[in-house]
């Protein structure tokens, strides 16, 4: 088990009352698994995460982490403009006080293990949005997390691109044999990259189904070409109400 969610709910208190966000929300991801949690929009998916990475308690429930630290990463790649890819990778690497040779050094073979050797000394206005996003992953990793939270990373770019981005991010953190949360509003996306499916209700958000994946591979180009996939998004959808 590398993150676990017993019963748990959590109420935002504001000037003009309360707000319940999730309310006897309970699943497990385990080591080495991508998981995906879809909603309805406004559902409460970003406090799920929040909620993962221990920047917000739980109002009452438990959530169990098993260990390792966690990386986030955001629906914007968030890259530094005036930063070159290289200072963009090392970021969190100063932020944490880990910027020894070694961590940069483990840093720089992951951009060159992944294709970006060449872009080290660009500046994030020269890439596209795909590679953006690619650099924004191998940051997120450079601090070496264990568990990686993802917060709908894919929505800023164009459809082609972000299919092919998916995938990429998909394969990267299967190698790197990371855990991963996902939070989308794309039941596709979910399908394809994930060994298991969180729906979520609306809000106060509850866990209303959980589907294991295991047709198509492993592989997200494979899976969305599979003929299980079709009868798999009706069933979420149908369990989203839309």
């Amino acid at each position: 088990m590398n993150l676990r969610f017993t019963d748990v709910s959590y109420t935002y208190h504001t000037l003009s009352g309360e707000t319940k966000a999730v309310e006897h929300l309970s699943f497990e991801v385990e080591e080495g698994e991508f998981v995906s949690v879809i909603g309805p929009s406004g559902c409460g998916k970003s406090t799920i995460l929040s909620l993962a990475a221990g920047l917000i308690a739980p109002s009452s429930g438990n959530i169990a982490r098993g260990g390792g630290q966690f990386g986030y990463m955001l629906q914007t790649d968030a890259l530094f403009p005036w930063r070159t890819v290289e200072q963009n990778i090392f970021l969190p690497l100063e932020i944490k006080r880990k910027n020894t040779p070694e961590m940069k050094r483990n840093a720089l073979m992951l951009a060159e293990k992944y294709g970006l050797k060449d872009f080290l000394s660009k500046s994030p206005s020269q890439l596209s949005g795909g590679m953006r996003q690619r650099v924004a992953l191998i940051r997120t990793l450079a601090a070496q997390p264990q568990t990686l939270l993802l917060d709908e990373p894919f929505s800023a770019l164009d459809y082609q691109t972000r299919l092919a981005v998916c995938d990429d991010v998909h394969d990267i953190i299967k190698n790197e044999k990371k855990t991963a949360l996902l939070v989308t509003h794309d039941i596709s996306e979910a399908i394809a990259l994930s060994d298991k499916v969180v729906v979520l209700s609306s809000r106060p958000a509850r866990v209303v189904g959980e589907h294991e994946i295991t047709f198509g591979g492993g592989s997200p180009k494979k899976r969305r070409e599979c003929r299980d996939f079709a009868p798999l998004f009706e069933t979420l959808r149908t369990e989203l109400g839309i």
